[in-house]
């Protein structure tokens, strides 16, 4: 994609037509303000609160980048004291999200608009058969601004967007959450803004149906939910989450219900509505009753027959109890529960990975018990999951021969840090709103 203008340094951080926010709640919460004032994260002291708050604005206004003059995204990263950027001054659709969040809740819509616009002009548009190419529909991982110089002119520039569709990422993983984010933040927008030109223009229309059908299309697999490979979302390292990790589940769920508020009713779309009301019932009926786990599910599977040949197998995806790790009763609390990691023919993933659980409950995947259930399981395990700075990624760590089988003895993911247990305090905002929708 490409502007012929010279690159714009800075952006003032207010929308160009002042408008003021409309008040809506944004699961269950008003305001950002009555996030921090519901939870239990409560801050003392209200010149503590806004200098607080002032220093997050500027840091991240300061990571807002242009192209064409326009506030189109936010920078990945920011370390000043890191020899190599690689590829954190990119902007990424997963990591945009809970600034995206910020400036809707701010009344600042312009650069979400933007970002929303643009990334859909990177989308793949072209059905091939190309095996190097990304497939119709896939959104970018993340996108960069470069300002070029015009063989034309002498000393002229021009700017131009680089999207990566995994093909230069670390391990080549392969975007699969984007596309979702895209419809989720689509949906936030018109919400907030109450502008919903956006979502009824015909392009924004043709992209949302085109990441559909590719979720929706047909496939080997015999399951509702997605399959992919390991670092296809938040989790881009190898950790072990190949096959129908939470996350993607709670996403994906969350993006058809976003997707059939959005949808425009016309002849071309019956097909596509009928195919995604039919799989959010299959989608949160198979996390629910195969994904839940607690004392009760525990006891249940400890018990289990294996090697069933029936279509009414209690033991349907052929459980081996002996798999159960020991840490898992020691976890368990009396009152409490979660959804696991990842299900897949005899193998069942018990780590608790924050985003899958917190997202669940957000988008009301997990029952109303069952998303009580978790927060009770968060309160009573706080030490281990929070602790002093909130909040680990997943729980517990891949430590020793299994860290080194399943990571490739990935010195990033090193027990407790990064995607391996590591604390990742972007995942606040979940943990805050979560409580308050539960309310």
């Amino acid at each position: 994609m490409r502007c012929k203008c010279q690159k714009a340094e800075s952006f003032g951080g207010e929308t160009a037509n002042e408008r003021s926010p409309v008040s809506l709640p944004v699961n269950g919460v008003d305001s950002a303000t009555n996030i921090f004032e519901r939870g239990s994260f409560a801050l003392k002291g209200n010149e503590e609160t806004q200098s607080i708050e002032e220093e997050a604005w500027d840091l991240l206004r300061a990571s807002v980048v242009c192209y064409c003059g326009n506030p189109i995204g936010t920078i990945a990263a920011n370390d000043e004291n890191s020899g190599s950027i690689l590829n954190y001054d990119q902007i990424f659709i997963r990591d945009f999200i809970p600034s995206g969040i910020a400036f809707l809740l701010k009344g600042e819509y312009d650069i979400v608009r933007n970002f929303i616009l643009y990334t859909l002009q990177l989308q793949s548009w072209e059905k091939t058969m190309d095996c190097y190419s990304p497939g119709q529909g896939l959104m970018p991982a993340s996108f960069k601004v470069r300002t070029v110089p015009l063989d034309s002119v002498d000393s002229a520039t021009e700017e131009i967007l680089d999207a990566d569709f995994g093909e230069a990422a670390i391990g080549r993983v392969a975007p699969v959450d984007s596309g979702l984010w895209w419809i989720i933040l689509l949906r936030a927008y018109g919400k907030c803004s109450g502008d919903l030109s956006v979502q009824e223009r015909v392009d924004v229309q043709t992209g949302m149906k085109m990441i559909l059908r590719l979720c929706l299309a047909d496939g080997f697999d015999m399951f509702p939910t997605l399959l992919v490979t390991d670092g296809s979302c938040m989790i881009d390292r190898r950790m072990g989450i190949h096959g129908h990790p939470l996350e993607i589940q709670a996403l994906f769920y969350s993006a058809l219900l976003c997707a059939r508020e959005m949808l425009a009713p016309e002849d071309g779309s019956a097909d596509l509505i009928r195919a995604l009301n039919n799989r959010l019932v299959a989608l949160s009926f198979h996390i629910r009753e195969y994904y839940w786990i607690d004392l009760k599910k525990l006891n249940e599977i400890y018990r289990y027959t294996t090697e069933e040949y029936s279509y009414d197998a209690v033991n349907k995806f052929n459980i081996y109890p002996d798999q159960i790790p020991p840490w898992l009763v020691e976890f368990m609390p009396s009152k409490g529960g979660y959804l696991i990691g990842n299900l897949q023919p005899a193998h069942m993933d018990f780590r608790f990975f924050t985003l899958g659980n917190l997202w669940s409950i957000a988008s009301s995947l997990a029952t109303l018990d069952q998303s009580h259930a978790i927060l009770d399981l968060i309160e009573a395990k706080w030490a281990e999951l929070v602790a002093e700075m909130p909040i680990k990624i997943c729980y517990p760590a891949l430590e020793g021969q299994e860290w080194r089988i399943i990571t490739g003895s990935d010195p990033k993911n090193t027990p407790w840090s990064y995607h391996n247990g590591g604390s990742w305090p972007t995942l606040l905002w979940q943990t805050i709103s979560t409580p308050s929708r539960n309310s």
